[in-house]
């Protein structure tokens, strides 16, 4: 038997590091006057964000194949400073390639790096608690905007959209950097059992893990990757243009909107601790049955009621919603395939939000420029994409009932 950290100092760890990469979900308060400063369109800068985000399964992929060597610690701090030297050149950027190039690929890998390391390693922590544990971590990502967002709204208005990212980005390289020697790497083949927890050693746990070219052989991986991405959709078109759909749909002032694009990053945080917690409790099928309705649900409520107050029941509830997705699927994967390889299986997984993460900002944008800068036909398209998900939900439900075998703890 060995020693092993306190596992809840790595947790706190990293989501320090999650709440610096998670900047990108802030990126709606910076899209615009990044626009406005430059002379580029809307759709022009938010194919930055959609770079970022759909190359993300590549350094996820490689940050997973570091995490499962016991590299993690390694891992994330390359992905800390990448982040934050991509996010701070971005303010220096002065065609359309060095916004891809420092924005979409140099922060975006960096992200990945960051995001693959800090998950993956925490959770082998907590097989006791996978569903708070990994909603906690992805609290930390989803939380960055509700500190982001006004700070940027700030040096906008006072310095500038460039010298906001400047600032920014390296700020985000020394908190993250700092919080990063604090992780410790966990066990590579073994998981905490409830003793190993009270007496704070490992002991061994067999389990029937799936390498990835295992996983890629079943049909629930092809289920989850599709569900993954067809949850991720709403949540993604809204962060990446909330202050905008606040402004043109619904009439709200700069100030008013940046506001709203923190609520939905709180909310977005909250959700992810929450039914992260549920799902321990219910099962992840059976939440994310919940989580796709309620979805559904929230848009229609944008759509009937384009109020102040339509927008904030709508952003609450879909941010909760978009929480409660990211923190669900990774411990979704690791009871699928098991712990020993879920850094690159999550990873490869991973494309699924970052497929939906590259189309949804576009496709919403694109709508909205040829509805005057209504969004209200997005909404229409994001309800069709979660029914979507709810089949796909529903034949994996049907698919494991007879199957499933509780994954339990060793004592």
């Amino acid at each position: 038997m060995s020693k092993v950290p306190n596992r809840w100092v790595v947790l706190v760890s990293s989501m320090g590091i999650l709440m610096c990469t998670g900047a990108i979900y802030a990126f709606s308060v910076l899209a615009g006057p990044l626009s406005e400063a430059n002379g580029w369109t809307m759709g022009e800068v938010m194919t930055a964000f959609a770079i970022n985000a759909a190359l993300g399964p590549i350094p996820m992929v490689l940050g997973g194949f570091l995490t499962d060597k016991g590299w993690s610690k390694w891992s994330i701090m390359v992905g800390v400073v990448l982040f934050g030297a991509g996010f701070a050149l971005t303010g220096t950027a002065t065609s359309l390639f060095q916004l891809y190039l420092y924005y979409g690929v140099l922060a975006g890998f960096g992200q990945g790096f960051a995001y693959s390391g800090c998950l993956s390693n925490t959770i082998r922590f907590f097989p006791d608690k996978k569903g708070l544990a990994s909603g906690l971590i992805t609290a930390g990502m989803g939380g960055a905007a509700i500190i982001a967002a006004p700070i940027a709204n700030q040096l906008i208005q006072s310095r500038g959209v460039g010298t906001a990212f400047v600032w920014m980005g390296t700020a985000y390289i020394l908190i993250g950097f700092m919080c990063s020697l604090f992780i410790k790497v966990a066990p590579k083949e073994s998981m905490l059992s409830k003793a190993a927890v009270k007496k704070n050693t490992v002991l061994p746990l067999k389990n029937s893990s799936k390498n990835w070219k295992e996983m890629i052989q079943s049909t629930n991986f092809y289920l989850i990757i599709l569900m993954f991405a067809t949850g991720a959709f709403s949540g993604l078109m809204i962060a990446s243009n909330a202050a905008a759909i606040g402004q043109s749909t619904f009439g709200l002032t700069a100030a008013t909107a940046a506001f709203y694009v923190s609520l939905y990053s709180l909310s977005n945080t909250l959700g992810r601790v929450v039914w992260g917690t549920i799902s321990d409790k219910l099962g992840q099928s059976n939440t994310i049955t919940i989580i796709y309705s309620i979805i559904a649900l929230m848009f229609v409520v944008l759509i009937l009621f384009q109020t102040t107050l339509g927008f904030a029941i709508g952003i609450i509830g879909l941010g909760l919603c978009f929480g409660g997705v990211m923190g669900v699927f990774p411990s979704l994967v690791m009871d699928n395939f098991g712990p020993k390889y879920q850094g690159v299986n999550y990873g490869i997984v991973f494309i699924g939000y970052s497929t939906a993460a590259f189309v949804a900002p576009k496709v919403s944008a694109a709508i909205s420029v040829s509805n005057n800068g209504d969004y209200t036909k997005a909404f229409y398209v994001a309800i069709v994409v979660v029914i979507v998900g709810l089949v796909l939900n529903t034949l994996y439900k049907r698919k494991t009932a007879s199957v499933r075998i509780p994954q339990k703890l060793v004592d």
